[in-house]
């Protein structure tokens, strides 16, 4: 998805002000850093002045004193010495700032990815979001260090260098303010044509990102189906057109930056030594005077020079902040709740009414669908893919908003209850379970803390995990890579089963929870689950027949609607689509368009 090809002037003043905004809880340590900044640029505006005095009091005149001489160089080293000790607290005193900040903001955003419902990430690429966490953030951490601390010192430095100009020479002064307006325009016409380049950087490098989190998670894929050189071109063609953008920025760079100041310098300097050679035919002129006028025009442009040159990075953080922003922005919410605490899940009776559901808008994928799952029964939902089971799943679990009809948990609807008490009271098991870094104990605990050893003993034992943890180097402790890559996938589901029971919820949800485990280990989880639905509401997802054959109510979908329902027994009997599943999975049916043949 591309991003806009330029910010305006008024978005990007807009991002800045919001950027600002997280100054506000450090008013303490920026008034401190300013105060610093303030005294560091007394100090710079000062020592051309003493130089002035040295040159035209002492050094013309020849009245080479020891002891004003003494004193004069005493004050001119004490204040170098204190300048650079105020710079390195200053220094100190913003970096503070900008880790603050950055840190906020990184929180921030974290955060609200949290909230984000499922549907922005089904549009998003992971590596995208990464980079805006990341990348982004970290761009916005030096407008804080180091250009926010140039552009204010400048300032101050700026100020105090025109009073200066002024006390000195008043007309040459006034010649000088003539060039504030040219330095104005070539500032406005860098931000201007640097934001396209920036934001067209930013948004490549968000492609990088993306193109190299979806490599490294589907590696085996890219490696079975030697995809590498497509993958390599793909990303090289993205590297590319990063490479293009900053080239075409780098131009602008060396055009409008150093180069462009050193010319109206140059300018500049030919102007007060003009004046002064015009001035020096009519009466004398002291040589500290031109000494500290040349001093301070070059001290004009060296903040002048920093500040063009910050604006690179000034205009590299108004653009990731607006990325950021973006983000934080996002309405894609996860659904939302209306949070009544006092409302408790007691008995996890379930019932679907007349609810249909569409994830784009414009096409329903699931139709009118109703059923109920009573306290202690088993609901399966059967069906070829794409016929809308795991979108039941989907909005039972609150992953997505429906629109119509509704989903009701002991009567009440399940917008009613919070979502602590949803995820406390619902367990879900995935057909590909998800396994943390950290050890297999943590896996099962969730960081529960109060969630006793035993406790997860015991949910390990409760599925048959313990048989294989107990082989484990460290047993529970065993350390569990990123993904939990070390185990095979029965293991890992193994694991996501101990960790459900472990929770003991009301609801059990399973997605084809027995598909990647064994047909020894399965009939121990079979054994385990039948322990687990009493008392339990459960709704599970099937591809094989033979795993649900005890459920009480067995739903078949196909292009999202219910077309049968009832037991196995009575499904077989009616002799319609289930039957022919169950017929093609027992060999009786070969061909896969005979079973669709309804």
């Amino acid at each position: 998805m591309e991003e806009k090809v330029q910010l305006s002037e008024r978005e990007q003043r807009k991002v800045l002000y919001r950027l600002l905004s997280y100054t506000k809880p450090h008013k303490k340590i920026i008034g401190i850093a300013f105060f610093l900044l303030l005294l560091t640029t007394i100090g710079d505006i000062v020592l051309p002045i003493l130089v002035k005095i040295f040159i035209d009091d002492y050094l013309t005149p020849g009245k080479l004193a020891f002891r004003p001489l003494l004193i004069l160089g005493s004050i001119y080293m004490g204040i170098q010495i204190v300048k650079a000790i105020l710079f390195f607290f200053q220094l100190v005193k913003f970096q503070e700032i900008a880790l603050y900040i950055i840190q906020q903001l990184r929180i921030d955003v974290f955060s609200k990815v949290q909230a984000l419902g499922l549907k922005y990430f089904d549009k998003t690429p992971a590596g995208s979001i990464v980079s805006r966490v990341t990348n982004d953030t970290e761009a916005i951490k030096e407008m804080f260090v180091t250009v926010l601390s140039t552009f204010i010192q400048s300032g101050f430095l700026l100020s105090g260098i025109f009073i200066a100009m002024f006390i000195l020479n008043v007309k040459l002064a006034l010649f000088c303010v003539i060039i504030i307006p040219i330095l104005i325009y070539v500032m406005a016409l860098y931000r201007k044509l640097s934001s396209r380049y920036y934001l067209a950087m930013r948004e490549r490098l968000s492609q990088l990102n993306a193109k190299l989190a979806e490599s490294l998670q589907g590696m085996s894929i890219i490696q079975v189906f030697r995809q590498e050189k497509r993958l390599s071109n793909e990303f090289g063609e993205i590297n590319n057109q990063h490479y293009t953008a900053g080239m075409k920025n780098i131009k602008i760079d060396g055009l409008l930056l150093r180069p462009a100041i050193d010319l109206i310098y140059t300018f500049a300097l030919i102007i007060v030594l003009s004046y002064f050679g015009i001035t020096s035919f009519q009466h004398s002129i002291e040589i500290g005077v031109i000494y500290a006028f040349i001093n301070y025009l070059d001290r004009f442009f060296e903040p002048v020079n920093q500040m063009m040159m910050r604006l690179s990075l000034y205009q590299q953080a108004i653009v990731a902040g607006s990325r950021v922003f973006k983000l934080l922005d996002e309405q894609e919410l996860a659904p939302a709740q209306n949070e009544d605490k006092e409302r408790t899940i007691e008995k996890g009776k379930i019932e679907f009414k007349d609810l249909s559901f569409s994830y784009d808008g414009k096409r329903n994928v699931l139709k009118n669908i109703s059923f109920t799952a009573n306290p202690g029964e088993t609901v399966a939902l059967v069906g070829h893919t794409g016929s809308g089971k795991s979108s039941i799943i989907n909005l039972m679990m609150r992953f997505y908003e429906y629109e119509q009809g509704e989903i009701l948990i002991d009567g009440e609807s399940i917008r009613q209850y919070t979502k602590p008490e949803l995820r406390e009271k619902m367990g879900l098991v995935l057909q590909d379970p998800f396994l943390f870094y950290g050890t297999v104990k943590d896996n099962i605990r969730l960081h529960n803390q109060d969630m006793t050893d035993e406790q997860v003993k015991e949910a390990a034992k409760f599925v048959q995990a313990h048989t294989f943890i107990e082989k484990l180097d460290d047993g529970l402790d065993h350390k569990v890579v990123e993904r939990g890559a070390t185990f095979s996938s029965g293991q890992r589901q193994l694991i996501a089963f101990a960790r459900t029971i472990a929770a003991n919820p009301k609801i059990l949800v399973l997605d084809e929870a027995t598909a990647n485990i064994d047909t020894e280990t399965e009939e121990a989880i079979q054994t385990a689950l039948s322990k687990m639905r009493k008392g339990r509401t459960t709704i599970a997802i099937a591809h094989r027949l033979s795993t649900i054959q005890d459920a009480d109510l067995i739903l078949v979908l196909h292009q999202g609607e219910i077309v049968e329902r009832g037991t196995h027994q009575e499904l077989l009997a009616l002799g319609g689509l289930y039957h022919k599943m169950f017929l093609l999975q027992n060999g009786a049916v070969e061909r896969y368009e005979d079973v669709m043949n309804i």
